[in-house]
């Protein structure tokens, strides 16, 4: 008798050792996650003779990855909540189930550093003796989990890695791409001064500005802001600059411009994206801005001491219609001088800790109030009182500024 229990062990040594062989050279093969659990499953039914087996594994929820030999199916089946502090494992004929679990006889925790990494229910063992359950046939069942889970746990932190990787170099090439959009020099000459300030609430935003030079009294100025981000948005944008400056060359209609910009957007975005647009031909030499507001925040004129002017007349977003519902151009005359100020919503939808927006008036009454100083010196005072504004809040978008002053020659 003796003689057979060490023949007995002897067997399901060489049992386990074969279920530990197949499972370490699937994981050594690299094979996918579903694989894995498939081998684990007909490891334990084919060389440990397990019967019944239910493996529930924790991803966003606990949910059951192998299921054989049981009366219900518990691939859909929610794992019983009196399972969950479980750190030992136990009988489940000490456990009060009404779930469908009563039909296994033993609760496996399945631990790696101390956390429960699954949960092994197993049913109809053959061993002699049936209260042998908790000796060496669960002890290797439990190794071998713990084997198969952290394996297939590191295969997922080495996919969190490489999509971590992919995700950097995407936003590396967006960044790269957004930075030549951007205008490498902007006019600080006596009679026309151009600023900017960009401040991308992310490392990739999906605003645009731009200054054009047509000719020596004409340039145009142009504000953008494209739903979303990353490198959709900034390829979207990189095209609609080339677009834009290719247009520009052979027209200053800006009717046809912004036609032609929102055909040229609606079929790359395909619906998935729009933009805000604002663009403004001037022409020093008759003393005229011409412009068209597509659904962008209103920029504002300061002319000859005059009160504030909002630019609001053009068209909705691009991108969305096509033909454009209406389009208009807007346009605004002045005598000596003008001082133009556009932004993104990024600026005006800064909220401060009690949920008030910061708003166009304060935008406003900011400039006004600074007018008379550099382009540079009225960004960084109205980035000052934003700053005091929102408090211990973060930025919710990107900001962009770009405001110009132009003076008649004498």
């Amino acid at each position: 008798m003796e003689l057979k229990s060490l023949q007995n062990q002897f067997d399901l040594k060489e049992l386990e050792l074969k279920a530990l062989l197949e499972i370490t050279q699937a994981i050594n093969s690299n094979l996918p996650e579903v694989s894995l659990y498939k081998i684990y499953g007909f490891t334990l039914r084919a060389n440990l003779l397990i019967k019944k087996l239910a493996l529930y594994v924790k991803d966003d929820d606990w949910v059951c990855k192998v299921n054989y030999g049981t009366n219900l199916d518990f691939y859909p089946r929610t794992l019983d909540e009196s399972f969950l502090k479980l750190k030992e494992q136990q009988r489940l004929a000490q456990v009060n189930l009404n779930s469908g679990f009563d039909e296994f006889d033993l609760v496996i925790p399945a631990m790696h550093k101390n956390e429960v990494l699954a949960f092994v229910f197993i049913g109809g063992v053959e061993s002699e003796e049936n209260d042998d359950l908790f000796d060496s046939d669960t002890s290797f069942i439990q190794t071998l989990s713990n084997i198969l889970l952290v394996a297939i746990e590191n295969k997922r932190l080495a996919r969190k890695q490489l999509e971590q990787e992919a995700l950097r170099k995407e936003m590396e090439i967006a960044r790269s791409v957004q930075q030549l959009l951007f205008p490498k020099s902007l006019p600080q000459s006596q009679y026309l001064k151009v600023s900017s300030l960009y401040l991308p609430h992310q490392d990739v935003g999906g605003d645009y500005y731009d200054y054009i030079e047509i000719s020596e009294q004409q340039f145009v100025l142009c504000i953008a802001d494209v739903s979303g981000k990353g490198v959709p948005a900034a390829l979207l944008m990189s095209n609609f600059q080339a677009a834009l400056r290719t247009m520009i060359r052979h027209s200053s209609d800006l009717i046809e411009i912004v036609t032609e910009l929102n055909h040229q957007t609606v079929i790359n975005a395909r619906g998935e994206h729009f933009i805000t647009f604002f663009v403004a031909i001037v022409d020093r030499s008759t003393k005229e801005l011409f412009y068209v507001n597509a659904g962008h925040n209103p920029p504002f004129l300061l002319a000859d001491g005059k009160d504030p002017q909002l630019l609001e007349l053009g068209t909705t977003i691009l991108g969305s219609f096509e033909p454009l519902p209406f389009l208009k151009v807007g346009k605004m005359t002045y005598d000596n001088e003008f001082m133009f100020f556009s932004y993104t919503d990024g600026l005006t939808e800064t909220f401060s800790e009690h949920g008030e927006p910061f708003g166009l008036e304060k935008v406003i009454e900011l400039v006004v109030n600074y007018q008379d100083e550099s382009l540079d010196q009225i960004n960084g005072e109205l980035l000052k009182e934003l700053n005091k504004f929102r408090g211990r809040n973060t930025y919710n978008d990107d900001i962009t500024l770009l405001s110009c002053k132009v003076q008649t020659e004498k």
